[in-house]
């Protein structure tokens, strides 16, 4: 479900009147769902660990470079350079005075750390991706912009999470009188979400609700 149809979602949830094209979205509450729409978007699939967000990475770490900008959009979960694993430290001390330890990275000013190699070096990044939509072209970006970009979150899940969380923000009136029913949906949304996008059965499913 694309950006224009979630939009007219959450309009006909909200008992407003749906529009037929992106220009016509005018008013004050037409440009506040579009603004929950991503700020919803962005919290459910920065908040987790999704496997629908993993990506990876091959780049080259150049001899005797112990600093690189860092390539990775988003939040590494595996590093491995030259196949063996490396993990993280917050010990950027080592790395400035080239006394860092074996098999360890770590990060400063959006640099990454390496100890430092007398030869080039392959690092293979697992990592989830900081992006949560993507345009009709399959480019990733962060935010609902054009009427038919879509969410990361797969479908089915998108479309209930998406606009029942929106509407939960747009009212944020618990005396609403479709506040319970949009939580009760909302709630089984993202269960679901976390229970069948899990590669494993032991991950069991975990409900996080934000309100500002």
């Amino acid at each position: 479900m694309n950006f224009l149809e979630l939009i007219n979602k959450c309009l006909l949830e909200l008992n407003y009147k749906q529009v037929h094209a992106f220009s016509e979205l005018v008013k004050n509450d037409h440009k506040r769902i579009m603004t929950i729409l991503n700020v919803v978007n962005k919290e459910i699939c920065n908040t987790e660990k999704w496997n629908f967000l993993l990506r990876r990475l091959k780049f080259t770490l150049p001899a005797n470079t112990s600093e690189l900008d860092n390539p990775v959009n988003g939040r590494i979960l595996y590093l491995f350079v030259d196949g063996k694993r490396y993990d993280f430290t917050e010990d950027i001390e080592s790395f400035i005075s080239d006394n860092s330890k074996n098999f360890t990275y770590s990060i400063f000013n959006n640099k990454l750390l390496f100890p430092k190699f007398n030869i080039d070096k392959t690092v293979d990044v697992i990592y989830y991706c900081s992006n949560c939509v993507v345009d009709e072209d399959d480019v990733e970006k962060s935010d609902f912009e054009n009427p038919t970009d879509c969410s990361l979150i797969p479908d089915p899940f998108a479309e209930q999470i998406l606009v029942y969380g929106t509407c939960l923000r747009l009212k944020a009136s618990p005396q609403y009188y479709k506040f319970s029913y949009w939580m009760s949906m909302y709630k089984e949304a993202l269960a679901n979400l976390k229970s069948k996008t899990s590669v494993s059965v032991s991950e069991a499913p975990v409900i996080k609700l934000f309100r500002r």
